[in-house]
């Protein structure tokens, strides 16, 4: 998740123009190919509830088989190069990045699964973790992608603690 602009056309990085700090908060929303990518199209409806928050979305092309990409109301980018990874790679650690866990039980029990989470939180990203019910797949058990309005609150929190929430 992105919260602030780039700077000013012909203002080097972190200086702001004389009009003060663009602060407009802008979401980035990754989506994979997991079922999980079937919430995309409510999730963005309840993100853009949010006042004055931008929405994007990189998405793979295996997700799209989850959702109609033509319903989507926001600026929708194919990932069929492994974009996510070099945005990930590239991001900006003084800003938030948000990830929620989606697969099925056998998965989230591995133990490279934990490695990998504990990687991601190492570099200061924050887990919306998954939750506990019957998957797709027909296992019941961890591994589900966190309710919509859990994150859309945790999304909330962020811009709140950032104090981008009412700023438009």
């Amino acid at each position: 998740m992105e919260t602030s602009s780039p700077p000013a056309p012909g203002l080097p990085a972190g200086k702001e123009s004389c009009s003060g700090p663009r602060t407009k908060p802008h979401l980035l929303l990754g989506v994979t190919g997991s079922v999980a990518a079937l919430k995309l199209p409510l999730l963005i409806d309840e993100l853009l509830k949010i006042p004055g928050l931008e929405v994007k979305v990189v998405t793979t092309e295996r997700a799209k088989h989850f959702y109609n990409a033509q319903e989507i109301p926001v600026t929708l980018y194919s990932d069929e190069d492994e974009w996510q990874t070099c945005v990930i790679r590239a991001w900006d650690l003084s800003k938030p990045l948000l990830f929620c866990p989606a697969m099925n039980t056998a998965m989230w029990e591995h133990p490279i699964t934990a490695q990998q989470v504990e990687q991601l939180k190492g570099f200061g990203y924050t887990e919306i973790p998954c939750v506990v019910k019957k998957l797709v797949c027909g296992d019941e058990g961890r591994g589900a992608m966190a309710e919509v309005w859990t994150i859309v609150e945790c999304v909330k929190r962020i811009l709140e603690e950032r104090d981008l929430a009412k700023q438009s």
